[in-house]
């Protein structure tokens, strides 16, 4: 069914609910005046038992498994006690009168007895089931079909920093990465290189083409590049402030070249240090 279907279907509920609300109304009204109740009392009664009904209605709707069991439970019994009190009414010509009075709602004492606890606990039940289907649904989470494939175009279009993961990770799967000291003295460029490729006998599965929006355009950046853009950044920090933590989230780069730049740094500090030292 298509969603014009579906709303005109909707209307036609609530063009039903609110027609059987109306033929309801006058009964429930003077059942609840032959109980006791005042005038006020006597025209909200129909929502306390009707109202609550559509309530019941929506919530079976929205909820799922116990919850919505319990939705259904409370709609058929306030719909049981509706119908008995417009049975009842319609029995008893004297409570049609334009002005009711105190009266039983049957002959027999015992059955009178239960119909008035019936009438009287209908709107107690109501705050109670009430709240606590409105509760219900206030905390209802949507389950997941297990059995629905998992959309990969969503992973692919996910960034990094949204999965938990690195924010850039500069070096390919399969790479063995070099993460030893730098020897004092050594310039970067006499560095070893910091990522060997290896082979991998292993499939890669295939995810998807990933679109051009969520490819990266920014290019890899050499080493050199790097330990001058640290350079740059970390100028004005202490020493104890060039962490490789701090560096790979100044320079968005992967833990592995992070902590090369930093040695490196450490290096040429205690090198400028000792030059200055000396002269």
């Amino acid at each position: 069914m298509n969603r014009a279907g579906k709303t005109l279907l909707v209307l036609a509920l609530v063009a039903v609910v609110g027609m059987a609300f109306r033929v309801s109304w006058n009964a429930l009204r003077d059942i609840a005046k032959a109980i006791g109740a005042d005038d006020t009392a006597a025209t909200l009664y129909p929502f306390v038992v009707d109202g609550l009904m559509a309530l019941a209605l929506v919530a079976a709707l929205v909820l799922t498994d116990v919850a919505r069991k319990f939705a259904l439970r409370v709609l058929a019994g306030y719909t049981l006690a509706s119908l008995v009190l417009n049975y009842v009414h319609g029995l008893l010509p004297d409570l049609h009168a334009e002005s009711i009075g105190w009266s039983r709602l049957a002959d027999g004492d015992y059955t009178n007895w239960a119909l008035v606890l019936l009438a009287t606990s209908l709107p107690v039940g109501s705050i109670y089931f009430g709240s606590d289907l409105v509760a219900k649904v206030l905390h209802h989470r949507p389950t997941v079909d297990p059995n629905t494939p998992k959309s990969t175009q969503t992973d692919v279009n996910r960034s990094m920093p949204d999965q938990g993961e690195p924010l850039v990770e500069e070096t390919a799967p399969g790479v063995a990465v070099d993460s030893s000291p730098i020897p004092v003295g050594e310039s970067i460029a006499a560095l070893p290189q910091l990522a060997v490729a290896a082979e991998s006998t292993r499939p890669r599965r295939a995810t998807g083409r990933v679109p051009a929006a969520a490819r990266s355009s920014r290019p890899v950046r050499t080493d050199i590049e790097l330990l001058a853009e640290a350079r740059s950044l970390t100028e004005s920090w202490p020493v104890e402030k060039l962490t490789g933590e701090g560096i790979r989230k100044a320079l968005r780069t992967s833990p592995a070249k992070a902590r090369v730049v930093r040695e490196a740094l450490k290096a040429e500090r205690e090198r400028d240090t000792a030059a200055a030292v000396s002269g």
